[in-house]
């Protein structure tokens, strides 16, 4: 049973159509990154993933089951933006990640705040965002999850702390678990991916394994991206 599936999946806002018949299947054990550019649908398909918006049209299903209740304790979710709350301390954050999550291993997440040399009693207030950023993160990947959806995971931080962020989401996740990362930097994320999925104007317009890509054009997934998105 894949861990992500979509049929026929389509999401209206009023006229504007975010995606428009998405046929996907996304198995366990992969790396999968989400490409397009902005305003493609990335940020759309992995709301529905997490149920946090409802389709217009088709299906989409985590683990064989709809969005709801049982597919939100499968799913671990990092959004694009971070929401971390300013008096809350790394502390209180896993306090609040071990309540709320059964499976958060509380264990591994101090172990990867403690390698980032964070105190566990700083304020995120005061914390830079690189750093916060990274903060959230680890509370996302600490969980033992079946799907985990990132958001622009590298798009607000420095390229060193990228490939710390890479790092962390390789060595960190649950080996059954699939992990998605939507992103449009593409050169930064290609050498953890598994397969790519190309997405356009709501619509998939490619998706393979990423060593077939490259074997079959000679050519970077970063290149291949700019071949097919070209202006």
């Amino acid at each position: 049973m894949p861990v992500l599936e979509c049929k026929g999946l389509s999401k209206s806002y009023g006229a504007k159509r975010a995606l428009d018949g998405v046929d996907l299947r996304v198995e366990a054990g992969r790396i999968v990154g989400l490409l397009g550019p902005n305003g493609s649908g990335k940020t759309t398909l992995i709301k529905l993933a997490n149920g946090l918006l409802t389709p217009t049209q088709g299906r989409i299903l985590v683990n064989g089951l709809e969005p709801g209740v049982e597919t939100k304790r499968a799913v671990s979710y990092l959004p694009e933006r971070a929401c971390l709350p300013d008096w809350m301390s790394a502390r209180d954050l896993m306090g609040f990640y071990g309540d709320f999550y059964a499976d958060f291993d509380r264990q591994a997440a101090e172990d990867m705040l403690s390698r980032l040399g964070i105190d566990l009693r700083a304020g995120m207030k005061s914390l830079s965002k690189g750093n916060r950023e990274k903060v959230q993160l680890i509370m996302v990947m600490a969980r033992r999850a079946r799907l985990y959806l990132l958001d622009e995971p590298i798009g607000g931080v420095d390229p060193a702390a990228r490939d710390y962020i890479l790092n962390t989401i390789i060595s960190n996740y649950n080996p059954e678990a699939s992990v998605i990362i939507s992103t449009h930097l593409i050169s930064d994320v290609e050498k953890v991916l598994d397969d790519v999925i190309f997405i356009n104007q709501g619509k998939v317009v490619l998706a393979a394994p990423a060593d077939e890509l490259r074997e079959q054009q000679g050519k970077s997934v970063d290149q291949i991206f700019r071949e097919v998105f070209r202006c």
